[in-house]
């Protein structure tokens, strides 16, 4: 499918956090028939917004206005611009890698199936959120130590608020069954992913508990697994002297070779440049 005239498409390196602001007609038509590598969540505060909900000529498509806010998985068709009845957009957004715990939080209601998520807030949450997204971009893109962090966790606090809100919270807590496999695999990071072990600790079949766990968790048992595996590798890097070796070694990965494809894959940065970073104070 060619570009809309006068659209971008440019898509960036998956961003461990990248949150920032537009207003009023500043923000471009945007066209990512692929989507992004990355999740990104948009909060309209005044004006309006036009997605168009897939590719074709049919499509869904949905205006946004005050405290609606957005949010696209990675790899899923994103186009989006300012409404024109509305002639302005004012929107704070945030591209970013979720933790494995934060994704039953981002499991929200889609415009079609298949496409962008959308929450509307009450006006106070939606106050709220405006503010705890403000306080993501300060710190990340401020000088201060550990600013990425403190982001995150303003980032965190405000998933936390659309949680929430979510008219599906209730049904998607996951049942004891799966959370006993969560449990299971928190407890053997070093252990490669094991499907009939797993199945036989939350007391279902492999093929039943690999299709709860996604429909529940957002992602597949070994998915999750090696997502709890990569979050202790950011805490380690962070605060340990361990090598990226030995870091490797503790997680159960083959190779700091391989350990360093998916820290990457996972994170947009190899494990080296996000010590780096940490120390630096970013």
């Amino acid at each position: 499918m060619r570009i809309p005239p006068g659209a971008t498409s440019f898509v960036g390196a998956p961003a461990t956090l990248s949150p920032g602001e537009f207003r009023e007609r500043r923000l471009r038509h945007t066209f990512r028939l692929h989507g992004s590598q990355d999740w990104l969540l948009i909060l309209t505060l005044g004006g309006g917004g036009l997605y168009r909900c897939g590719p074709e000529a049919a499509a869904v498509e949905h205006v946004t206005c005050a405290n609606e806010v957005t949010l696209f998985r990675p790899g899923v068709f994103q186009d989006y611009r300012i409404a024109p009845a509305s002639g302005r957009w004012d929107l704070l957004y945030a591209h970013f890698l979720p933790r494995a715990d934060w994704l039953p939080w981002l499991a929200w209601p889609e415009v079609a199936p298949g496409s962008v998520m959308l929450l509307a807030l009450p006006p106070e949450e939606s106050r709220r959120a405006a503010a705890l997204l403000r306080e993501t971009i300060r710190h990340a893109q401020g000088t201060a130590p550990r600013r990425i962090p403190l982001a995150q966790n303003a980032l965190e606090r405000l998933v936390l608020v659309c949680d929430s809100a979510n008219p599906r919270q209730a049904a998607l807590r996951p049942d004891a069954r799966i959370l006993r496999a969560a449990d299971h695999l928190g407890t053997r990071l070093a252990a490669p992913f094991d499907a009939e072990e797993l199945s036989r600790a939350a007391g279902l079949s492999p093929s039943r508990l690999r299709h709860l766990f996604r429909s529940q968790m957002g992602v597949a048992p070994q998915a999750y697994h090696e997502g709890l595996r990569i979050r202790r590798a950011r805490e380690l890097l962070a605060m340990s002297r361990q090598t990226v070796g030995e870091i490797a070694a503790e997680l159960g990965f083959d190779t700091p070779f391989y350990f360093s494809l998916r820290f990457k894959k996972h994170t947009g940065e190899s494990p080296r440049a996000f010590r780096q970073r940490m120390i630096s104070g970013g």
